[in-house]
């Protein structure tokens, strides 16, 4: 496992989404979440991914965010998304770090 992706994944991917989510709080309605949170969160989830792996020059990982998201889910269920999503930008970020070496990338962002 390559730690400095580690940490720069999961530091560039927590950004990502605190932005992303900032901006979509600000520009729409409380209830356009109520009623499409289910297909917006994960739209936006998949977006950060991407441009995750694009800035650290990494194979496309949208299975892997896929999969760290799976477990926030469950934390959505219980009451407590941000929990879920914390959970969810470790594991992505795990899985960054994998990729990385697997890949024998050398350039780092």
């Amino acid at each position: 496992m390559d730690v400095p992706t580690l940490w720069r994944a999961a530091l560039l991917q927590l950004v990502a989404v605190a932005l992303l989510s900032i901006a979509l709080a600000i520009a729409l309605p409380h209830t356009f979440f109520e009623d499409w949170g289910w297909i917006a969160g994960p739209a936006a989830w998949m977006l950060c991914a991407s441009f995750t792996a694009r800035v650290l020059r990494l194979p496309p990982a949208l299975l892997g965010a896929a999969l760290a998201g799976l477990p926030s889910i469950l934390a959505v269920a219980l009451g407590a998304h941000w929990l879920g999503a914390a959970l969810a930008v470790a594991l992505f970020a795990l899985w960054c770090a994998r990729l990385r070496e697997q890949d024998g990338a050398t350039g780092r962002a």
